[in-house]
Parts: structure tokens; sequence; C-alpha cells
């Protein structure tokens, strides 16, 4: 993925922040979206790669966020410290500015789940990485416009 362009666009109203979360899910993103719930975070990156890639509205940084944690946790399971801290780093300032939902992915849940991630990451420290308990790695809750509300 392209790190060069690292900034965010123009920070957005309340009311173009609330249209870009108020479309529908793109298939490449609940693809992505499955990949990184069936813990394949390397194949969840290429998925939501290709989605921010052809993305051209601000929602993309929304799915570059997801792609960041994605890359993260890959990191993260192949006991790269440096790796995985420095890519946590990162997907802060793409998904700090989205609301608690959005295009019905729970970013409230999902900010807490990777937030904790993070946070036992650095509780262990390089040399402690091999005690990371997995179970830790939550799925990402959403809905996507053909599921049906119960």
């Amino acid at each position: 993925m392209d790190q060069d362009s690292s900034e965010i666009g123009p920070i957005l109203s309340q009311e173009e922040m609330f249209c870009a979360c108020s479309g529908r899910l793109p298939e490449l993103v609940i693809e992505g979206l499955e990949l990184f719930n069936a813990h394949e975070y390397f194949e969840a990156h290429e998925s939501l790669e290709m989605a921010w890639r052809q993305e051209p509205g601000p929602i993309r940084e929304l799915y570059r966020g997801i792609l960041q944690v994605s890359v993260a946790y890959y990191h993260l399971l192949r006991k790269n410290y440096a790796g995985a801290r420095k890519v946590f780093q990162r997907c802060h300032k793409w998904l700090e500015p989205f609301p608690d939902l959005c295009r019905g992915i729970d970013l409230a849940g999902f900010r807490e789940d990777y937030l904790r991630v993070e946070a036992e990451i650095i509780r262990l420290g390089q040399d402690g990485l091999g005690d990371f308990n997995p179970l830790l790695l939550k799925h990402i809750r959403y809905q996507s416009s053909t599921e049906k509300s119960s």
C-alpha cells in the first residue's frame, strides 16, 4: 500500500460525515470484513486495499483504517512487534474521525477491540509477545445493506 499519501483529506462537516457514513458497503469491503473475521488478515488487507483504491470519496479513509488494523494483526501474529506497533500508531488517524456507526460497521466496538489489543502488546513488550492471547482478536461487527434487522 502506498504510504506516501498518509494525510486525511479535509475535515468533514457533520452533514458530510453523515452522508459518507450512510452509504452501502461495497462487496470488496464486505469480503475484506469477512476475511478479517476469519482471521485471514493478509487477505483482508488485500481486499480492503482494493476497495480503498477504488473509492474516490472520504469514506476511503475508513477502509484504509480497517486495513491498517488488519496489517497490525498480521504483524502481531508473526511476532513482529515493531511492525505491529508502527501500523497501530498509523491507523488511529484514519479511524478517529468517523462516528461510532458508519456504513453499518460498529466502529465503537471495533475501536474498543483494537485499542485493547494495542494496549496488550505494549504491556507485553517485544520479549513478551509470545504470551499474547489471540482470543483478544475479535470480529468486526457490521450489517451489510442486504442483511435484515431483527
